[in-house]
């Protein structure tokens, strides 16, 4: 082999590994710059358990006592098949709902036409106990999501809506497994 012949194979294999590098390099950052997948959070935000006046039962006492849900990734999630349930077992599943990303459905008590933001359980007395109780959030395979409690044991604010409103955010109430 010539001396010329050895530095053409040496530029051609140089040639040939720089490309390999670039080809390599550029495959890393396209698949860098594909999306990642969010994780869903979405969690019981607020809760009004004590309808404000008197607990008569009529359509404004009902729909006074609500529970908020909130999605806080850009995507939309399906809530078709999910639950929410007080501590006595009293559950409303959620029918044919996508909560749009970075927004919050207010779920009522009572009687109503459902809305983007608001959704209607159609019953006639109070669910949740205004002294003590806990709001369970599960998914459509039953699995926890999220849960509130608040009175008895759970009597500290967690800024959510719960508590005793001193801002202490110590004793949350607020369950996560």
């Amino acid at each position: 082999m010539s001396v010329s012949t050895s530095v053409t194979v040496r530029r051609l294999v140089a040639a040939a590994l720089a490309a390999g590098t670039l080809v390599g390099s550029a495959a890393v950052s396209a698949s860098a710059a594909e999306p990642r997948h969010e994780r869903t959070h979405v969690a019981i935000s607020r809760v009004q358990s004590d309808a404000p006046g008197f607990d008569d039962r009529s359509s404004r006492s009902l729909n006074a006592e609500w529970v908020e849900i909130t999605n806080s990734t850009r995507r939309a999630v399906n809530l078709s098949g999910w639950t929410l349930s007080d501590r006595d077992g009293n559950r409303y599943t959620f029918r044919h709902y996508r909560l749009a990303g970075r927004s919050t459905v207010r779920v009522h008590t009572g009687y109503g036409r459902d809305t983007n933001r608001d959704l209607y359980q159609d019953r006639r007395n109070e669910v949740w106990d205004n002294r003590s109780d806990t709001a369970t959030l599960k998914n459509d395979h039953g699995r926890f999501v999220d849960s509130v409690s608040w009175g008895r044991h759970h009597d500290r604010d967690d800024n959510r809506g719960h508590g005793d409103n001193r801002g202490h955010g110590d004793d949350r109430g607020h369950g996560r497994r």
